[in-house]
């Protein structure tokens, strides 16, 4: 599932392991994430968000606001209740004729 603005994360490598926030802007080119909470401090003073990338975060909460997106997680929830049924082949039905007739015999 796609990370978007407002998506709740956990780092999960690097130097930032285990720190949890807010995802506040998302850099589709690079793949990078701005987190709340994730600075670094310059030398000459100052903070500077410090980029994540997508593969090194873990979804803890999603952002419920856009309702396309959420449509798509209740329908995997119901993929999984599905019953499959066993496929007939020509060895099964041969073996259940073959039953078939030795019982009238």
């Amino acid at each position: 599932m796609r990370v978007i603005k407002g998506d709740t994360v956990r780092i999960l490598r690097g130097e930032y392991v285990g720190i949890e926030g807010k995802v506040e802007k998302v850099n589709t080119v690079r793949s990078t994430l701005s987190i709340e909470g994730v600075q670094r401090e310059k030398i000459r003073g100052g903070n500077v968000k410090v980029q994540i990338h997508g593969s090194n975060v873990q979804i803890i909460s999603l952002n419920t606001d856009d309702e396309y997106r959420m449509k798509g997680t209740k329908k995997t929830k119901n993929k999984n209740r599905t019953v499959k049924k066993e496929k007939e082949t020509k060895k099964s039905i041969a073996k259940t004729t073959e039953i078939v007739k030795g019982e009238e015999m």
